[in-house]
């Protein structure tokens, strides 16, 4: 049987993950209140990210950057985005 969490992201009941994402309390934290499906949709914003900012996850400020974006994404803020990602088509 799969948990269910508050999604913060999403304001309502929703499967929850399995295990913390990350360790600490940040990780306990997105366990608690981030739903499957909002943690899925910030990894493939962070994949996004990651390669089209080419960031490097071994430097510091990419790995706090990284922290900032997602910190807005699951608070409904605005985050930045890939400047020349253009998704693919389902087709």
């Amino acid at each position: 049987m799969s948990r269910t969490v508050h999604c913060r992201k999403y304001d309502r009941e929703m499967e929850g993950l399995e295990k913390p994402p990350l360790p600490g309390a940040r990780g306990q934290d997105i366990f608690d209140t981030i739903s499957r499906q909002a943690w899925s949709e910030w990894q493939a914003l962070q994949t996004t990210l990651i390669n089209e900012k080419h960031l490097s996850l071994i430097d510091p400020e990419a790995r706090a950057y990284l922290t900032e974006q997602m910190d807005r994404f699951f608070a409904n803020e605005s985050t930045d985005v890939a400047e020349h990602f253009v998704p693919g088509s389902d087709s």
